[in-house]
C-alpha cells in the first residue's frame, strides 16, 4: 500500500506542477514546452526504457544477492547508452542543421530524456526490491525540487527552456540524494556481460518499440496542430492530453507496480500457470478501477475546469479531454492490463504489431477526418488510434491462450460504472465548483464501491474485508 500512496502523491504533485507551468507560461509558450517534452519522452523511451523494464522484470532482492551480473549489466548499459547520446547530441549541436523549432529546446529535450531515464531506472530498482520507504522518499525529493525549479522557472522567466532545465535539475538532484541506497556492493562494471545485455534487450525491445510508437502518435498530433493551428492551440490541445494521460496512467501505474510484481513473484515461486491466473485477476482489478476513473472524469469536467484549470485554458481543455478520454482508457488497458500477458510469457513481439496499428490508424484519421477551426479532428484521430490498438492487442493476446478475467467481473464493473453515471448525471446541471465536485465524487464513489462490494468484482470484497478485520478487532 505504501508504494501506491507514493504513486498517488506523485500524481498529485505532477498534476499541480503541470498546471502551474501551463498557467505561468501561457498557451503559446506551453505549446513549445509540450512539444519539446514530447520529443524528450520519445528519445527516453527509445534509448533508456529497456533498462527500466529489464530491472522491473529481472532484478530483485534474490538476484541482487545471487546474480550481481544482472545489476552490473544494467548499470553498464545505462552508462554506455548515455555516452552515446551525449556524443550524438554534441555532434548535432556543432554540425546539425538549424530547424524551425528552437534548437535550444531540442537540446534540453535530449537532456530531459537522460534525466528521466536515470530517475525511472532508480525508482524501478527500488520497486523491484519492495523498498517502499526509499521509493517514497525519492518521489518526495523530486517533487519538491520540481515545484521549486520547474514551477519557479516558469513563474519568474515565463520560458519553456528555463522550465525544462528546472525539470532536469530536479530529476538529477533527487537521484543524487539516494545514490547510497541505490548502490549494490556486488555490482561492478567489470562484472557486466554482453550476453546478458543482449538477453535483457531482447526481452524489452518489443515493449520499447511499442511504447515509442504509442508516444509517436501524440508527438505527430502536436506537430500537425502546431503547423495547422499554431503553438497557442498546441498548448491548449497538449495540456488536455498531458494531464488526462498523467492522471489515468498514474492510477494504472500505481496498480501495475504492485500487481505485476505479485505476478512475477507467483511465476518465480509457483510457475507460469499461477502467474497467468494472477494476471487475469490483475486485469479485472485494473479495468474495475480505470473504467469509473475515466467516466467519472468526464462527468465532473465542469467543476475540474472551474477549480484547477488555468483560466486561459478553460473551455478547450474540457472539450479536448472529453474527446480523448476513450482513447486514454484504451491505452491504459493496453499498458496495464494486457501487456503483462506478454511480459510474463516473455513473448513481447506482438506488442509492436499492435502499436503499428495505432500509428497507421492515427495517421490515416489525421488525414481523412475533416479539419475545423480547432484541433478536434486531431483529438479524435489520437483517440481512434488507441482504440484500434486495443482491438489489435486483444487479438494477439488471444493467440497466447491466456486466462481471461471472469465475465461476471467485467459485467460488475460495467454495471457499477453505469449506476455511478446515473447518480452523478443530474448534478451536471449544478453550478460548477468545489461543493459540486465534492458531492459528485462522494456520490459516485459510494455508488460504485457499494455495487463493487455486492458483486465482489475481482475479489475486491475479500481484500477489503481482510483489511477491515484487524481494525474492527482492535476497536
Amino acid at each position: 500500500m505504501k508504494v501506491i500512496i507514493a504513486f498517488l502523491a506523485n500524481t498529485i504533485a505532477n498534476f499541480v506542477i503541470g498546471l502551474l507551468v501551463a498557467k505561468f507560461l501561457g498557451p503559446e509558450e506551453y505549446g513549445r514546452f509540450a512539444l519539446a517534452f514530447a520529443i524528450g519522452v520519445v528519445v527516453q523511451t527509445a534509448l533508456f526504457e529497456w533498462v527500466r523494464l529489464s530491472a522491473t522484470r529481472f532484478y530483485s532482492e534474490r538476484t541482487r544477492e545471487n546474480e550481481p551480473v544482472i545489476r552490473s549489466t544494467l548499470d553498464a548499459s545505462f552508462v554506455y547508452v548515455t555516452i552515446g547520446l551525449v556524443v550524438v547530441t554534441a555532434l548535432y549541436a556543432f554540425l546539425g542543421p538549424t530547424l524551425d523549432f528552437d534548437n535550444t529546446l531540442i537540446l534540453l529535450a535530449l537532456l530531459t530524456s537522460v534525466a528521466n531515464g536515470v530517475f525511472d531506472y532508480a525508482t524501478a530498482l527500488l520497486r523491484a526490491r519492495f523498498q517502499d520507504r526509499l521509493y517514497g522518499r525519492l518521489i518526495l525529493v523530486k517533487n519538491a525540487l520540481a515545484l521549486a525549479l520547474t514551477g519557479g522557472g516558469a513563474f519568474f522567466f515565463h520560458s519553456a527552456g528555463v522550465a525544462m532545465a528546472g525539470g532536469v535539475l530536479s530529476l538529477v538532484g533527487a537521484v543524487l540524494t539516494a545514490r547510497a541506497s541505490l548502490r549494490d556492493s556486488g555490482a561492478s562494471p567489470r562484472e557486466a556481460r554482453l550476453y546478458m545485455a543482449r538477453a535483457l534487450f531482447a526481452y524489452s525491445a518489443p515493449i520499447v518499440a511499442a511504447n515509442m510508437l504509442y508516444q509517436a502518435v501524440p508527438l505527430a498530433g502536436r506537430s500537425f496542430v502546431a503547423s495547422v493551428h499554431g503553438f497557442a492551440e498546441t498548448g491548449q490541445f497538449s495540456l488536455a492530453f498531458d494531464l488526462g494521460l498523467r492522471a489515468i496512467s498514474a492510477l494504472g501505474s500505481a496498480l501495475d507496480v504492485l500487481l505485476f510484481q505479485i505476478a512475477v513473484a507467483a511465476h518465480d515461486e509457483h510457475g507460469p500457470d499461477r502467474a497467468r491466473e494472477q494476471i487475469a485477476r490483475n486485469m479485472s482489478i485494473v479495468i474495475a478501477l480505470l473504467m469509473p476513473a475515466c467516466v467519472g472524469t468526464f462527468l465532473v469536467m465542469p467543476s475540474i475546469e472551474r477549480l484547477i484549470v488555468p483560466e486561459q485554458f478553460r473551455g478547450p481543455f474540457g472539450h479536448y479531454l472529453s474527446l480523448l478520454l476513450p482513447g486514454l482508457f484504451a491505452l491504459a488497458v493496453i499498458q496495464f492490463a494486457i501487456n503483462p500477458v506478454f511480459q510474463i510469457a516473455k513473448e513481447t513481439r506482438p506488442l509492436i504489431y499492435a502499436a503499428i496499428v495505432a500509428v497507421v490508424s492515427g495517421l490515416l484519421l489525421m488525414i481523412v477526418l475533416p479539419r475545423g477551426v480547432d484541433a478536434s479532428s486531431f483529438a479524435l484521430a489520437q483517440c481512434g488510434a488507441y482504440i484500434a490498438a486495443l482491438g489489435a492487442v486483444l487479438v494477439f493476446a488471444a493467440r497466447t491462450e491466456p486466462i481471461w478475467p471472469r465475465i461476471r467481473d467485467l459485467l460488475g464493473s460495467t454495471v457499477a460504472t453505469g449506476a455511478m453515471t446515473a447518480a452523478i448525471w443530474p448534478m451536471r446541471s449544478f453550478s460548477p465548483g468545489f461543493l459540486t465536485l465534492l458531492l459528485e465524487v462522494a456520490v459516485g464513489v459510494l455508488v460504485f464501491a457499494v455495487l463493487t462490494l455486492i458483486f465482489d468484482t475481482a475479489g475486491l470484497r475479500g481484500l477489503v474485508l481482510a483489511r477491515l478485520r484487524p481494525i474492527l478487532a482492535r476497536a
